[in-house]
């Protein structure tokens, strides 16, 4: 389903792009859909399913840098998304 087709129906709370917004993109992308829906990355406190990299601070506290992940901001990835908390919040309970 295209992101036209999704924005058109019943589905749209899949997909939203706040072009307004002083930081659109947050990130660089090579996705002309780009998804705000997950604009604070519902996987930073968890184990990620995109790409960050991390960056060592000098106190020794190692920190996510998730400036180089898109993997929420692609539409097609928000029902992995979604499943991926529904399994952390609830267990795998089929």
């Amino acid at each position: 389903m295209s992101l036209q087709q999704i924005v058109k129906t019943a589905r749209s709370y899949r997909f939203y792009c706040n072009f307004s917004c002083q930081y659109f993109p947050c990130h660089k992308t090579d996705s002309p859909e780009f998804n705000c829906l997950f604009c604070y990355c519902p996987m930073y406190y968890l184990e990620c399913l995109g790409s960050p990299s991390f960056i060592n601070l000098p106190d020794g506290r190692r920190v996510k840098d998730c400036s180089g992940c898109d993997f929420p901001h692609r539409p097609e990835n928000y029902d992995t998304i979604v499943e991926y908390l529904r399994i952390m919040a609830f267990g795998d309970i089929g």
